[in-house]
């Protein structure tokens, strides 16, 4: 018991000091840092996840001087690295996804051509699943009640990832518009699953996330991955059906769960082009 005990506070620890540096990819057990991944995949070339603003620029088809704007005037997330802007992979979507922007599946082709398999967005809601009437005051006991749902291992400390999630919606709100959220860490919940999950919760009652127009959360989805490569993939997949109308006003009518596998299914079966735009035209 002693040992166990041990076990668990040296963890704890440990995911302390990765929160004190931004990041909660390296946890002994439970989330997988960025090298060990490398390591996993046999010294496959790993796609950065930090682009520049000429990357960001070729993305959403608009000239860099836009993508400076938007990151002085509209939000876009982006860090300061030897004087320059970067813009996180997942974060640019997420941003994308929440202001509307066209962004082409292009972006994420790379991973495509990988060899491992695709991960399906219907299969990794099946392991997931779809969860409804989670009970909520307010945010923190809304992502209280979805961490409780998530399909994560036995090691995994739940008290630590809710304020992982508090501390992100703290620096930025992971709303995205309509009433929709998709709680997570800084970093992708990378983790020692056997296969990616995607989670559709609905709250009981509508709760204030500080989304940009003003709408209170009622849905929130949640991606957890064995890798950074299918957390974006199926990032990707989830904006993609994301824009879609019949699938958005399914989910916020808070359909019957054969409902929506059936609108999930009929999205994916339109995502074989190669280069999809979604979104509204850029601004």
């Amino acid at each position: 018991m002693k040992l166990l005990n041990y076990s668990m506070t040296c963890k704890r620890r440990e995911m302390a000091h990765a929160i004190r540096l931004g990041t909660a990819r390296h946890v002994a057990g439970a989330v997988t840092s960025p090298q060990d991944e490398s390591r996993n995949r046999q010294g496959k070339r790993q796609p950065t996840m930090q682009l520049t603003v000429r990357d960001v620029s070729k993305h959403l088809n608009v000239s860099e001087s836009t993508v400076t704007r938007w990151i002085k005037q509209r939000g876009l997330p982006a860090r300061q690295v030897g004087g320059q802007n970067r813009v996180n992979r997942a974060e640019l979507l997420e941003w994308a996804t929440a202001n509307n922007v066209k962004v082409s599946l292009e972006l994420f082709d790379h991973l495509e051509a990988d060899a491992d398999a695709v991960p399906c967005l219907s299969e990794a809601l099946e392991v997931g699943g779809i969860h409804y009437q989670l009970q909520d005051t307010n945010k923190d006991r809304a992502l209280r009640a979805l961490i409780q749902v998530l399909p994560l291992p036995e090691s995994m400390d739940h008290e630590l990832l809710l304020r992982l999630f508090l501390a992100r919606e703290a620096s930025a709100s992971t709303a995205i518009g309509d009433g929709i959220a998709i709680p997570h860490v800084r970093n992708p919940i990378v983790l020692h699953v056997s296969r990616p999950a995607v989670t559709l919760a609905f709250l009981s009652r509508p709760v204030d996330f500080g989304a940009l127009d003003g709408k209170p959360v009622h849905v929130l989805f949640s991606i957890i991955s064995p890798t950074n490569r299918s957390h974006m993939q199926l990032l990707s997949r989830l904006s993609f059906a994301l824009h879609d109308g019949k699938f958005r006003e399914t989910v916020a009518r808070q359909a019957p769960r054969e409902a929506i596998m059936q609108e999930v299914c009929r999205v994916e079966a339109g995502m074989g082009a190669p280069a999809v735009e979604v979104g509204k035209a850029a601004r």
